[in-house]
């Protein structure tokens, strides 16, 4: 993971790009892989972990009706997260997380493992739906991560 973050922080600085996270269920372990490569202060605006409902709402600013309509592990809550968060942080590019890690709080419909990433490079906002193994909630964080910064990499292109 350390050198695909070694990349991102490269390719971001050569196209001087700045990037901001709001993260849920990976509680800030995407920002903290960033900001170990030293130097990603020059790329790396804000990294904000939103892990209560209430705080979504009264800090990145996403709708009570969206949340109540769709949940907040959702591709609509997902959504708003990567384009309030490039608002606040004021970057062009952003990355939003939102999942069960589990070991509790799945259902049926959205079963533990089951994790929403939003990416936002200029006006396009890209939301996928993943669902990890269950292997324990280290392991979905760890995999949500990594899936994270290889959609970064891969937006860098």
């Amino acid at each position: 993971m350390k050198i695909l973050t070694k990349k991102i922080v490269e390719k971001l600085t050569k196209k001087r790009i700045k990037i901001s996270f709001v993260e849920s269920c990976t509680g800030g372990l995407l920002s903290s892989n960033i900001t170990s490569i030293p130097g990603s202060s020059k790329v790396f605006n804000l990294g904000l972990v939103a892990y209560s409902n209430q705080t979504k709402i009264k800090v990145i600013k996403i709708s009570k009706k969206l949340i109540k309509k769709y949940g907040a592990v959702s591709k609509q809550v997902c959504f708003a997260m990567a384009k309030n968060v490039s608002k606040i942080g004021k970057t062009s590019m952003s990355l939003s997380i939102t999942g069960i890690a589990g070991p509790g709080g799945g259902t049926r419909k959205k079963p533990v493992g089951l994790v929403f990433i939003g990416i936002k490079q200029k006006n396009r906002i890209f939301v996928n739906k993943y669902l990890f193994k269950n292997k324990g909630r280290q392991h979905i964080q760890k995999a949500a991560v990594n899936k994270s910064l290889k959609l970064i990499l891969s937006a860098l292109k």
